[in-house]
């Protein structure tokens, strides 16, 4: 694809890499084939190919509108279309690009900004987060269904964690929102691997992984939640630690991308590559273990849904349901098990009439086979899902760990 920034847009940060990403583009269109909102709306501007264009055209200097916003606002950044473009087109980043640099020349209504920065102030924050959420199920029987649904009615508590301190150390992102919404996740993660000889180690001064804050219009704060996170983490690093473990794919998806998104950060960028390599999503470190000693007794049938940033963005789709199989579970066959179902990030708040539609097209393929219960790896998924209140939905760590005998 050819190109022709104006002035203006070569001075921005990154214009080079925009440039690049927009010229390794063959706009063959296979991308709109896997896309979840082309196949929904049946606009070329909602597919990925559209979207590269409007880009494209912003940073050659023709005008552009609120509309064009919309369109790239309603993309989920499932990057199912990295994984089906035969290219390598990096959709991902070129959207980050265009996004900011359309936010500095569009003023979004009032009504969004207010809702952006709320979400920004209110949910990396887990002990703000975790108090409104007590507060909104208290009345949430009051509540209209739209607000009903992005509450869950119950949420389990967290079991006690093992004290035993292990040889193999690893740290552990407790994470903002799931510590409200799932805090037996991260308990069962560290109940699961004390039985494998590993300690988790959290560290209280990591907080949110900066994702929500990059993908609102708010990048840079986004990028100093990173920085944040490499200060708090690095002294256990230095001391050996094996790996930075998260049971939350979208937090892990944006870890990794740490040595990247620092790499002309010359305080961060050399720290960066060693955090991203050592971030590693659950299922990377049961994988490499004997999961002899975990003893598991089951005869649940489980439907597992492979979150986008699991399987697009970190690479690892089709390594949980091995483990799943080994330990006893029976699992049912999903179809169109790469498509997103809308909750991507704070997308199910911001784009709702989109992400119930896509909820409601999972859900469906999900029980198709009768499982007793659908299984997932991102927090977001996990209530997005379950706020069907259909086939209970819960994270797969949780559901060996309560099978362990």
């Amino acid at each position: 694809m050819q190109t022709n920034l104006t002035e203006k847009a070569r001075k921005l940060p990154r214009a080079e890499e925009a440039e690049s990403i927009l010229r390794s583009c063959v706009h063959c269109g296979f991308c709109n084939a896997t896309c979840p909102t082309y196949q929904l709306l049946g606009d070329e501007r909602d597919g990925p190919r559209g979207r590269i264009y409007l880009i494209k055209a912003f940073l050659e200097g023709e005008e552009t509108t609120r509309e064009t916003q919309i369109h790239l606002d309603q993309c989920l950044s499932c990057r199912n279309c990295e994984t089906t473009c035969p290219s390598g087109v990096e959709y991902h980043t070129l959207l980050d690009i265009g996004r900011e640099a359309m936010a500095g020349e569009i003023e979004r209504p009032l009504q969004e900004r207010v809702l952006r920065s709320a979400l920004r102030t209110v949910v990396p924050n887990a002990g703000t987060f975790k108090t409104l959420l007590k507060a909104g199920q208290m009345v949430r029987p009051f509540m209209p269904t739209a607000l009903k649904d992005k509450i869950p009615g119950q949420i389990t508590p967290a079991k006690p964690r093992p004290t035993a301190k292990h040889a193999r150390q690893v740290l552990i992102l407790e994470g903002c929102a799931q510590a409200g919404l799932s805090p037996n996740t991260n308990a069962a993660a560290a109940r699961v691997l004390d039985r494998l000889g590993i300690s988790l180690q959290p560290i209280s001064e990591a907080g949110c992984c900066g994702a929500l804050d990059y993908h609102l219009d708010a990048q840079q704060a986004g990028l100093d939640r990173a920085r944040n996170n490499i200060d708090a983490w690095w002294p256990a690093i230095e001391n050996g630690a094996e790996a930075i473990v998260q049971t939350a794919s979208g937090c892990g998806a944006f870890i990794k991308e740490y040595a990247h998104l620092l790499k002309d950060d010359p305080a961060y960028a050399e720290k960066a590559v060693k955090v991203s390599a050592l971030a590693l999503d659950l299922v990377q470190v049961l994988e490499r273990e004997d999961l002899q000693p975990l003893q598991v007794k089951t005869s649940q049938r489980l439907a597992f849904h492979c979150p986008c940033t699991l399987q697009h963005a970190q690479k690892l789709g089709g390594r949980v349901e091995p483990i799943l199989k080994k330990l006893g579970f029976s699992l049912t066959f999903v179809a169109d098990g790469h498509l997103c179902c809308g909750s991507a990030g704070s997308y199910s708040i911001t784009q709702p009439v989109l992400a119930k539609q896509l909820r409601d097209n999972r859900m469906n393929a999900l029980e198709a086979g009768k499982p007793d219960t659908i299984v997932t790896a991102n927090i977001g998924c996990q209530t997005h899902l379950g706020s069907a209140d259909r086939t209970p939905v819960r994270h797969w760590i949780e559901v060996v760990e309560d099978a362990l005998t």
